[in-house]
């Protein structure tokens, strides 16, 4: 299925592996960019290094030129070095969480890389496009991880009105139904990141899959007691204690923390003081908040990586809770796309009863 994006990267179908903290590794990204969708590492939980190694790392398992990507973030006080790192490591598309500035993407793009903001509202869209985004991931509400409060049926179509760059539909797919929804309000692709992480190629612990595949719909709500940002994830015990806490506990830990991201990512205290900065103003957030965004890379990690579903976070998708199977990443394109089939042909049915004489 050919489409504006899949032309742009080069991709064999207009699918996206999102990048997710601790989940989009090598071994995901590689099991989606085989089976012929975009794969996204997620690089902000990693060190230079380890990008490094992990982009290369995908090449190795990948056969020549297969395109993938690296999410970065754009407010990270080493956007410029790892920026480059993709460049040097030849690397396809650069995503980015936040809006990049308009000098890093013309950086980019003046090397060949293809990038693609995801952004959550349209003035946003209309934003990057502006400064010469290649494309744009748009994210409703139904979407896992940070999120906003409009549906994807609502703000898809505006953003489709408001540019005139590829948009690729994320919050609530994971289905061949849903590709060719989203195609018929103008995008072209889909990206997935629950689907993806419930895939046999993920490496999540088994334990914390588990737990997913149990939720229903229900179960998958949205807080902001983890880092004063709306955050959409499985409702655990955890969660209703962190909902339970007061102001001054989760500020505690939400220090100790920080101390220990720091560690994990190799940034200096002056470095994450400098991202604090610019998330603060970049968000208008209070220090409180910033000091509690330390909370979420650390509370996924122990869950995504540690399997400790009793002390960590599940960042979720509502589609958690129709999913109930463990597919490869190939299997899941494979369906995907055979279940798109499938609906463009029961529109052609109905298509054609439409233009079929009158009887007599």
């Amino acid at each position: 299925m050919e489409t504006a994006f899949t032309k742009l990267v080069g991709v064999e179908h207009p699918i996206v592996q999102t990048g997710m903290g601790w989940v989009a590794g090598p071994r995901l990204v590689s099991g989606a960019a085989n089976a012929g969708a975009l794969g996204i590492l997620a690089s902000a939980t990693m060190t230079l290094d380890q990008l490094r190694s992990a982009v290369r790392e995908v090449t190795s398992r990948t056969p020549e030129g297969t395109p993938f990507g690296v999410n970065l973030r754009a407010d990270a006080g080493d956007a410029a070095e790892r920026a480059q790192l993709i460049i040097d490591e030849g690397v396809r598309v650069a995503s980015f969480a936040l809006a990049p500035s308009k000098e890093l993407i013309g950086r980019l793009k003046d090397a060949g890389v293809v990038v693609i903001p995801s952004i959550g509202a349209r003035r946003h869209a209309e934003k990057v496009a502006a400064w010469g985004a290649d494309a744009v991931i748009v994210q409703g509400g139904e979407g896992g991880g940070h999120t906003g409060d409009v549906a994807t049926t609502v703000l898809l179509p505006q953003v489709v009105d408001a540019v005139d760059i590829p948009v690729i539909a994320a919050g609530g797919f994971s289905d061949g139904r849903g590709l060719v929804a989203a195609l018929s309000y103008g995008a072209a692709g889909i990206a997935m990141g629950t689907r993806f992480l419930l895939t046999s190629d993920s490496t999540v612990p088994d334990a914390v899959k588990a737990e997913y595949l149990k939720a229903t719909v229900k179960d998958v709500t949205v807080t902001t007691a983890v880092d004063g940002l709306p955050h959409r994830m499985l409702r655990t015990e955890l969660v209703d204690s962190l909902e339970r806490a007061g102001r001054a506990r989760a500020l505690v830990r939400a220090v100790r923390h920080a101390a220990g991201f720091r560690k994990l990512s190799g940034l200096s205290w002056p470095q994450m003081v400098r991202d604090g900065l610019a998330m603060k103003h970049g968000k208008d957030l209070s220090w409180s908040q910033v000091l509690l965004a330390a909370n979420t890379p650390m509370l996924l990690k122990a869950s995504m990586v540690e399997g400790r579903t009793d002390l960590g976070v599940m960042a979720s998708g509502q589609v958690a809770g129709v999913i109930h199977d463990l597919p490869s990443c190939a299997e899941l394109v494979s369906r995907v796309m055979a279940e798109a089939q499938q609906a463009l042909e029961s529109l052609e049915a109905l298509h054609s009863l439409r233009t079929l004489p009158p009887p007599g």
